[in-house]
């Protein structure tokens, strides 16, 4: 071979060797988000597991525990059949509302597919385990009253006639979402990690799930305290710890987005956790552990759209804002309008994903000073897409959540005896005791 020849050799091999690298997924990337599947996972199983589990009745802590394990199991499958492809599939019908079935079963998910800079296996588990927390999230909603078919039912139907769409709206290239090729709506919603379409759906889900299934025996006047607060805190240092996933992994990258991301969480979570103790401090003489970490999920919640698009400055105030808030929303459904849900789903997650969409569209501007955010935008008609986004979310997710539980309780009844109530669910649904004395 001549010495042209091998040139010429050596060029195309260089050239081959560079695009094939150009097509290889980012070790430091793939790294997180792998890393942030796990802590996003580890919230569910066992953090929210243990932090509900400890909130109801001894009776009852089995049934929360299967419910949330169930859930991940369900939602698994559903994912990996139709899903993910739904959520993040080519747009069907180009209208923005839901994918297509293209990718059903992982169709084209295979070790060479990449989404950005990471593997698009990787991707679709991460986004998964979005999809497990939230309807495991409405458990809280519903908590000690349902029968567990009517949970496998409800979650099945809801993660992919709600979920799955929302997430297609405002993550998928749907109407709502930021990459939206719909520029004549003119709606581009900031939600980095999920305020809409985790915390807002999961909470008006749960309302509505409490208002249809009607209030436990006893309540509100004759209501045991959580039965195991250690428990709670237990699972509520997980949940903290997993955040850090849940949002700075959000950014699908290894870079200052992902690292602000989780400062900012950690700021919001503190603010939040110490505002409400210090309100239940001054209103009823005593701090409580219970008010401490409700408020620290409250500021995690509301801290959630915003992360990737403000700074530490404004985390502080959303924290803050988010104690507050949610304290009152807290107290103003269960003691004015005297709607039993159980946990407190709907005033923390959904109120707080609502305000933390709301105030997203305030302190993502960079034009605040030391409350700046990263982007450049004009506040009020940011605000205006912000709302329709929160009012359609909110909305949307009403009307089907009602839907779905009229269809389940007329397939397997939703709600179980006062008699199986007063059992307690572990026996009831289980025959297994949470405990034994």
């Amino acid at each position: 071979m001549n010495t042209f020849a091998r040139s010429i050799c050596v060029v195309v091999a260089l050239c081959g060797g560079l695009a094939w690298a150009g097509e290889a997924p980012d070790s430091g990337d793939s790294a997180w988000i792998l890393t942030s599947t796990a802590l996003v996972l580890f919230m569910t199983i066992p953090g929210l597991a243990l932090f509900y589990g400890g909130l109801v009745r001894s009776g009852n802590v089995l049934s929360v525990l299967m419910q949330c394990f169930t859930i991940t199991c369900l939602v698994t499958i559903l994912w990996l059949l139709v899903g993910y492809s739904l959520a993040f599939g080519e747009d069907w019908g180009g209208i923005g509302v839901v994918g297509s079935l293209h990718k059903a079963l992982y169709i084209g998910v295979g070790e060479s597919a990449l989404n950005g800079t990471i593997p698009e296996s990787s991707f679709a588990t991460f986004q998964l385990t979005f999809a497990i927390i939230t309807p495991a999230l409405i458990v809280g909603g519903f908590a000690e009253r349902m029968r567990f078919s009517a949970v496998l039912l409800f979650v099945g139907a809801w993660s992919l006639l709600v979920y799955a769409p929302v997430a297609h709206w405002l993550w998928g290239g749907g109407w709502l979402g930021t990459d939206s090729p719909f520029d004549s709506f003119n709606i581009h919603v900031l939600d980095f990690a999920g305020g809409t379409v985790v915390h807002l759906t999961a909470g008006t889900a749960a309302i509505v799930a409490a208002m249809t299934l009607g209030p436990r025996r006893g309540f509100p006047d004759h209501m045991q305290p959580p039965h195991n607060m250690t428990l709670t805190i237990a699972g509520a240092a997980m949940l903290w710890v997993g955040w850090f996933g849940f949002n700075g992994g959000s950014a699908l990258a290894a870079n200052g987005d992902a690292a602000m991301a989780v400062a900012v969480t950690h700021i919001s979570a503190a603010a939040g956790a110490f505002t409400w103790l210090v309100i239940e401090w001054i209103r009823y003489g005593k701090p409580s552990a219970l008010g401490a970490v409700t408020g620290m999920v409250a500021g995690l919640g509301t801290i959630t759209p915003a992360s990737g698009f403000v700074g530490p400055a404004a985390a502080l105030v959303i924290g803050v804002a988010a104690g507050g808030v949610c304290f009152v929303a807290t107290n103003f459904i269960k003691r004015t309008l005297r709607i039993d849900d159980s946990l407190d789903v709907f005033p923390v997650h959904a109120v707080g994903g609502a305000l933390g969409t709301i105030l997203t569209g305030v302190f993502a501007s960079n034009a605040l000073g030391v409350f700046s955010g990263q982007a450049e935008l004009d506040i009020l008609p940011q605000l205006g897409n912000q709302a329709v986004g929160v009012v359609a979310v909110l909305g949307y997710t009403a009307v089907v959540t009602w839907l779905i539980l009229k269809a389940t309780d007329a397939l397997v009844g939703n709600r179980v005896s006062l008699e199986d109530e007063t059992e307690g669910l572990d026996l009831v649904s289980h025959n297994e005791r949470g405990y034994i004395l």
